[in-house]
């Protein structure tokens, strides 16, 4: 795989001090204010705190104002005394590498070495399970998980409360394989939650094996987890197939395996280390509408940027108990923001490198899956000519990431001298090395996404259903006969820091 610098780590390294759940992960950013605050005043999870972090540090797609920041935890919850909330762990690439010991260009290519060096999770027991410290079964009176748990809203439209962090692990009724997947949850009664499944997830595939056969499936949902856990649960097919259990790959990413405990009241397993863990079944041909206490007629914000319309049949999951450790820290995002695109785009970014690496070895440097596009639907490809013929080679680049990554919609090929990571460098390309009547080539008619809002035959009619749409390949990158003539404007190679030494130049520090 193609380095932009060799010297930078490609294999995680270990962060000082062992990162193996959500508090050794904050540990280690605690010192650092641009990292993580906390704040001791009470907030309303009802709209309010997701309103408070969308001027810290949410960033993405989210409504103008906001910034990318720290993470943000916050200790008194209006209602709640005993559970503290955290948001934006994952909201910051620097931030994500940092964690995963790696740099913000190298932790693609970390994430991507994962795969080679995977690791099957094990199980402990109870003893060890810091998780089930604390036990709430729902079969007890007065058990109610709207008053145990502060789930937030993003937006005072939304559905219903959402847990937005919440890694579901499940297992093939058939074969006995195990997924994990993280979905949203909209909490809709003392135990009852509803879940949305995009289409093709594979834990939506085991629910409708076991429907079909009239059964429930055994679910544990899964909060506040080593941010590798959840970087590894967002990879999708065909890098990681139907059957293969992404845990593997954090614990490839932390050289440990992740480490799992029989749940409390179902045929199922937890995370050891988790804050908090919700367990139960998806109950079979049982529907409900996601706006039904609140008939808002929208969902919540998602990672494209738009309330989108509120579901009209979810799959029900029934609450069996809850466990958590001693004064849990509930984890949570806001939808639009720039920690979905750390989720879902490091992976995506990951598994383009890997099936590129395959396929045109030495080719492509780098792949960054922009944050406009909520990490899923816009990649950034930087391509290496050395020669005619790589004019054919960079649009084959584009086709092979398009054909890796199913939800891919836009890819923009530039040149080796673009910093892929900087719109402005990306634009400027797009706008000195791209005509429109030669170097666009569309796609009709390819799956895509259901949330992008303009995949529908309301928006265009051609389209057969919703998720179905056209893809583009921006080819803004210089022909190769024409290299001399595109050449950038060349300044002298200067340290600045004698004459600035109050700024900071990571380009010259080691």
């Amino acid at each position: 795989m193609a380095l932009i610098n060799s010297a930078e780590p490609t294999i995680a390294q270990a962060p000082q001090g062992q990162v193996n759940d959500l508090r050794s992960a904050l540990a280690l950013i605690a010192d650092d204010p641009k990292n993580f605050i906390q704040t001791d005043h009470p907030v309303d999870p009802n709209a309010e705190l997701a309103g408070v972090y969308k001027h810290v540090g949410a960033g993405g797609t989210v409504m103008r104002p906001t910034r990318r920041g720290p993470a943000m935890q916050f200790n008194k919850i209006i209602g709640f005394d005993d559970v503290r909330v955290v948001v934006g762990v994952l909201a910051d690439r620097s931030r994500v590498a940092t964690l995963l010991g790696a740099t913000p260009k190298t932790v693609n290519q970390v994430v991507a070495a994962a795969f080679n060096a995977a690791l099957a999770p094990v199980v402990v027991d109870k003893n060890n399970a810091p998780v089930q410290e604390k036990i709430y079964l729902a079969s007890d009176p007065g058990f109610d998980i709207r008053t145990l748990l502060p789930a937030p809203t993003n937006t005072p439209e939304d559905a219903a409360p959402y847990f937005c962090m919440g890694l579901l692990l499940g297992t093939d009724p058939e074969n006995g394989h195990s997924d994990v997947t993280i979905h949203r949850i909209a909490v809709q009664g003392k135990d009852e939650l509803s879940i949305f499944f995009a289409p093709g997830r594979h834990i939506d595939a085991f629910r409708l094996k076991a429907e079909a056969k009239g059964e429930a499936l055994p679910i544990t949902i899964n909060m506040g987890l080593d941010p590798a856990v959840y970087i590894g649960a967002c990879f999708e097919a065909p890098t990681t197939p139907f059957g293969y259990d992404e845990l593997q790959v954090a614990g490839g990413l932390r050289h440990s395996p992740v480490e799992l405990v029989k749940a409390i009241t179902v045929n199922q397993h937890s995370i050891a280390r988790a804050e908090i863990v919700i367990e139960g079944e998806l109950l079979p041909n049982v529907r409900m509408r996601e706006d039904l206490h609140s008939d808002t007629g929208h969902a919540m914000p998602e990672f494209p940027g738009y309330n989108g319309p509120a579901n009209a049949a979810l799959p029900i999951f029934k609450v069996t108990a809850v466990t958590t450790r001693t004064h849990p820290i509930l984890e949570t995002l806001v939808g639009p923001g720039e920690e979905h695109t750390s989720l879902a785009g490091i992976p995506t970014e990951a598994s383009i490198l890997r099936a590129l690496d395959a396929a045109l070895p030495g080719f492509v440097s780098q792949v960054y899956a922009h944050t406009a596009g909520g990490g899923k639907l816009l990649a950034v490809v930087q391509v290496n000519k050395s020669k005619a013929f790589d004019d054919g080679r960079a649009r084959q680049a584009a086709l092979v990431a398009l054909a890796t990554y199913s939800e891919l919609k836009n890819v923009i090929l530039v040149d080796e001298d673009v910093d892929p990571f900087d719109s402005d460098d990306v634009l400027w390309a797009m706008t000195t090395r791209m005509q429109g009547d030669l170097d666009l080539i569309v796609v009709p008619g390819v799956m895509g996404h259901v949330l992008d809002p303009s995949q529908q035959p309301d928006y265009d009619p051609r389209l057969p259903v919703k998720g179905v749409t056209a893809k583009t390949i921006f080819d803004a990158t210089a022909p190769f006969h024409m290299k001399d003539v595109f050449a950038r404007a060349q300044f002298k190679e200067v340290d600045p820091r004698p004459w600035a030494p109050s700024l900071h130049f990571p380009e010259y520090e080691d």
